[in-house]
């Protein structure tokens, strides 16, 4: 069975107009009501702010098409391992005032992901070692205990609500991605983005289908004993408007969404640039997300070129990682699988970011290592600090966006983070 969609491919819309928003909240309505919900709880995991997507728009059509039909409904967040969502936060993200959830969205409890507390977490036993090199195509061969959050148990459905992007860990991000790694513990978390990273971010980001990443994810997620449902959007990067809608299994949905994304999320350019200056989302306010203005980029940088990360509101490398990141600082990926007895006992995540944001290189004890591009920061970080995190420094008030766009050799991107740049093959 295929997903429901509208927009996009397939749909009433091509790739890029905009479906309107009384058509997507008529199409919630409608798909919720052919769901068995009567007298049964439901949970809707919905993305952190660090996504664009018109989250009052969808959740508030998905309340009014449930309320009174569901024994319970929480809405959880997908952290990830990203830092909790104060009140404040959350009520903007999702649509009410502070302190007036009932009022907005009666009946309803919010919680974010405690990704950090044992007790919010519930294992569906491990994945065996033999499955996980069957999807890892051989890179693993160890068992891995799948955990998740209890709400996500403790309901009857599950709804993943939220948007699909290129990403460099799964290729697309979405689907069952809100559970692993979003509402997931740390042991599916570092496997897949380590996995992710020994693939490498330029082979993987936008890669289209199923990727061993998104295998093993997908593997988890059956694990699950809620029946699962997902409603995948497509956004117009940096903005609340709709592409498409897809409503389905996580499965279903996802792959329509992703064929949507391939199509309005990806920028081809004919040959490689010398310099990119991402000029960096202000949704993204530490290293450890700003850092997808790399990502996306990366691909279209030549040999020996630049990546400027503009971002003069990041003070931080991350709330939640910070401290072992500035002790490992930023490397290319064989520099730690050259080296692994240093690095073992560190969390795999954390590995697979450092080498996302130092990008593609290599190593070998004669000549140590060597990157194939530089990363420089333009960032609330000072130089002392960035250097230290093995990138390069540039003053952010050295920056004219206007003045480096006149140059034929560089890119520069606005709003960077969600949309990525490809050379034509």
């Amino acid at each position: 069975m295929s997903a429901d969609l509208i927009g996009g491919p397939g749909g009433t819309d091509a790739p890029g107009t905009t479906v309107p928003a009384e058509q997507a909240a008529a199409f919630v309505a409608e798909r919720l009501a052919g769901v068995p919900l009567e007298g049964r709880s439901l949970c809707v995991v919905v993305p952190d702010s660090t996504r664009s997507c018109p989250l009052p728009l969808l959740l508030g059509a998905v309340h009014e098409a449930v309320h009174g039909r569901v024994s319970r409904l929480t809405v959880l967040v997908a952290l990830g391992t990203h830092p909790a969502m104060p009140e404040e936060a959350l009520a903007a993200h999702l649509g009410y005032r502070p302190g007036e959830l009932e009022r907005t969205y009666p009946g309803t409890t919010v919680v974010n992901h405690e990704w950090w507390t044992p007790e919010a977490l519930v294992s569906l036993g491990d994945i065996p070692a033999a499955e996980v090199a069957e999807v890892t195509e051989g890179r693993f061969e160890e068992p891995v205990t799948v955990r998740i959050n209890r709400h996500v148990v403790d309901s009857d459905v599950v709804l993943v609500l939220g948007p699909v992007f290129p990403h460099e860990v799964v290729g697309f991000s979405g689907g069952n991605k809100y559970f692993f790694p979003g509402v997931a513990g740390r042991e599916i978390i570092d496997l897949s983005h380590w996995l992710g990273a020994l693939i490498s971010n330029v082979e993987i980001i936008g890669t289209p289908g199923l990727t061993p990443v998104r295998a093993l994810i997908d593997r988890a997620a059956a694990r699950i004993p809620a029946e699962r449902l997902c409603l995948a959007v497509v956004v117009a990067s940096g903005t609340k408007d709709l592409h498409a809608l897809a409503f389905g299994t996580p499965e279903e949905a996802w792959a329509a969404a992703a064929e949507v994304s391939a199509q309005t999320h990806v920028r081809y350019l004919d040959r490689p640039v010398r310099r990119v200056l991402s000029l960096v989302s202000p949704r993204y306010d530490e290293l450890w997300t700003a850092s997808k203005g790399m990502y996306k980029v990366e691909p279209v940088v030549a040999d020996g070129g630049q990546v400027v990360l503009y971002a003069p509101h990041v003070h931080e490398v991350s709330r939640t990682h910070g401290t072992l990141i500035e002790k490992i600082g930023y490397h290319c990926r064989d520099y730690f699988t050259e080296q692994w007895e240093r690095f073992a006992d560190m969390p795999r995540s954390v590995l697979a970011h450092s080498t996302h944001v130092r990008g593609a290189g290599r190593y070998d004890p004669e000549h140590g290592e060597r990157c194939r591009i530089t990363v420089t920061l333009a960032t609330g970080l000072d130089e002392q600090r960035t250097r230290a995190l093995n990138l390069d420094y540039l003053d952010p008030a050295a920056v004219d966006a206007e003045e480096w766009a006149r140059d034929p050799e560089t890119l520069v991107v606005p709003n960077a983070g969600e949309v990525l740049f490809r050379l034509r093959t």
